[in-house]
C-alpha cells in the first residue's frame, strides 16, 4: 500500500514535515514559512542542565512548537497523539494509512538504520513521514534525506519508543482541517512580534543575552575547566548548533528566507533588506562553527582560541541585537 504523497527534500526535520504535510493536504506553504510563522528561531543557555556531559543549548523552541504555532496561526487543527505500548502505536499507524492519511512521527535518530554513523547519536526529536507499507516495510519519507526511505516493523517501533529525553512514545500526528482562507499578513506580524520579543528577552540566559552570556563563560572554560572538558563543551555547542537542530547559521539562513517571502507578501521592502542583513548574520554563526571546529580537534594554530571565539560569538549577539531591534520597528 503506497499513498500519493510527494516527498520534498528540506533544511529541518520539523519545518520539513510540517511542510510536506500540508502540501499533501493542498496547502502550498514553503520551509521557511512553516518556521518563521512557527516562531523558530529562540536561544537558551542551560547551565544548570547537562546533555551528553555539558550545558545545555537550545537554538530552538520545544519540540513540536513549530508546527503548533504555525497551525494556530493559521487556524490549522492538528491531531497528535501518543501511545503507551508499540501494539497500540502500530495499529493506529496502519489505521491511518488504510484510510490513505500519511502522518507525522516524533522518532529518536540512534536508531534511524538509513542514517550515516556519523549522524546517529542520543536525540529524540527527529521528524519523519510515514505514507505507505510494502510487506514488512513501511514507506518513510524523512525530510532531511534527499530521497524517500523503508524501515522494517521492528525498526519503526525502535525508533518510536525510544528512551530517554524528549522520548516520543510512539507520537504520530496530522493535519485534520485545514481552512480555505487563510490570513497570512496576520500570522506572519504576530510570529515576527514573538521572535523579536524572545531574541531581545530581558533574561541572561535568552536570546541575545544568553548568547552573550555564553560568550563569557567560553573566555572562562579552559581555566575553569582545563582544556580536554572546554573542548568537549565546545564541540557539544556545535553540535546542537549545526547537527542536531542546525540552529546556528542553518536557522539564520531559513529565517531570511521567510523574510524574503514575507516581504513580498506584506509588500514592505524593509523586511527583504533584513533578509540579506540576516544571511551575514548567518555566515557569521556557520565560521564561529568552523572556527570553534578547529579548536576542539586541536587543529588551530590560533593563540588565546578560546578569548577569540568569544569575541566572535559576542560579535554576533550585537549584530543580532541590532537586527531584531530593527525587525521590530520594520512590522
Amino acid at each position: 500500500m503506497q499513498l500519493d504523497f510527494t516527498h520534498h527534500q528540506s533544511a529541518h526535520c520539523e519545518n520539513g514535515v510540517a511542510s510536506n504535510l500540508l502540501k499533501n493536504n493542498g496547502l502550498a506553504i514553503s520551509e521557511p514559512m512553516v518556521f518563521g510563522i512557527g516562531s523558530g528561531l529562540f536561544f537558551v543557555y542551560l547551565p544548570f542542565i547537562k546533555v551528553n556531559h555539558a550545558p545545555a543549548i537550545s537554538y530552538r523552541p520545544l519540540p513540536g512548537m513549530i508546527f503548533n504555532r504555525m497551525a494556530r496561526r493559521l487556524g490549522i487543527t492538528i491531531k497528535r497523539q501518543k501511545f503507551g505500548s508499540e501494539e497500540k502505536a502500530s495499529r493506529a499507524l496502519n489505521e491511518k494509512l488504510d484510510e490513505k492519511i500519511p502522518v507525522g512521527l516524533q522518532v529518536g535518530v540512534y536508531n534511524l538504520t538509513y542514517f550515516p554513523d556519523e549522524y546517529r547519536f542520543h536525540f529524540n526529536a527527529h521528524n519523519l513521514v510515514v505514507y505507505g507499507k510494502e510487506g514488512d516495510n513501511y514507506l518513510i519519507s524523512d525530510p532531511v534525506m534527499q530521497t524517500v526511505t523503508t524501515l522494517t516493523t521492528e525498526e519503526l517501533n525502535r525508533v518510536r519508543f525510544a528512551k530517554g529525553a524528549f522520548a516520543p512514545k510512539g507520537q504520530l500526528y496530522y493535519p485534520i482541517h485545514i481552512p480555505k482562507d487563510i490570513d497570512y499578513k496576520k500570522a506572519i506580524h504576530k510570529a515576527i512580534r514573538q521572535t523579536c520579543r524572545d531574541m531581545l528577552a530581558p533574561v541572561p540566559i535568552v536570546g541575545v543575552r544568553g548568547i552573550k552570556f555564553v560568550a563569557r563563560q567560553i573566555r572562562k572554560w579552559p581555566v575553569k575547566y582545563g582544556n580536554k572538558k572546554a573542548n568537549h563543551y565546545l564541540a557539544q555547542m556545535v553540535r546542537m548548533q549545526e547537527e542536531i537542530g542546525t540552529g546556528g547559521g542553518g536557522f539564520r539562513f531559513i529565517y531570511a528566507a521567510f523574510l524574503q517571502e514575507a516581504s513580498v507578501l506584506l509588500h514592505n521592502e524593509q523586511l527583504n533588506i533584513l533578509s540579506a542583513e540576516m544571511t551575514a548574520i548567518g555566515d557569521s554563526w556557520r565560521d564561529f562553527a568552523v572556527q570553534a571546529s578547529r579548536v576542539y580537534k586541536n587543529r588551530s594554530a590560533q593563540t588565546d582560541v578560546y578569548n577569540t571565539l568569544a569575541d566572535q560569538l559576542l560579535d554576533i549577539a550585537n549584530r543580532e541585537e541590532v537586527f531584531f531591534k530593527k525587525l521590530r520597528k520594520a512590522i
